[in-house]
């Protein structure tokens, strides 16, 4: 996909939105970096790691996990907690006509105190 193709299908407003939004292709490679992603992902090189397989940022297990998603369809939802930060981890694969074309993963901090609601 070149960047024209992805202009039109990323809205403007992922760029600036106070999560990390991090998209990968069918290939694996990283093909989108809002600010907070290259923010989060600056050790690593930020946006430099554009391009790059994605797998070789992740152990045999969230390769695993990784190739699941690409092959059913389903999202991976999970929370960390790294230097003193508790996020969720929103990974689930996008579409493009129908078709897996990637993954997109929103990282977002949340309180470790979150309330919970239950609605009917």
């Amino acid at each position: 996909m070149d960047k024209k193709q992805l202009e039109n299908i990323l809205p403007d407003w992922a760029m600036t939105t106070n999560c990390a939004i991090t998209v990968c292709d069918a290939d694996m490679r990283v093909i989108y970096m809002n600010e907070k992603s290259r923010e989060t992902f600056a050790a690593r090189g930020g946006e430099s790691i554009i391009g790059t397989d994605l797998l070789q940022y992740h152990n045999e297990r969230s390769r695993s996990i990784i190739a699941r998603m690409m092959a059913t369809g389903d999202a991976n939802c999970y929370t960390i907690e790294k230097n003193g930060l508790r996020k969720m981890i929103y990974q689930t694969p996008w579409r493009l006509d129908g078709k897996i074309a990637g993954l997109v993963e929103i990282s977002m901090v949340i309180p470790t105190d979150m309330p919970h609601y239950v609605r009917s």
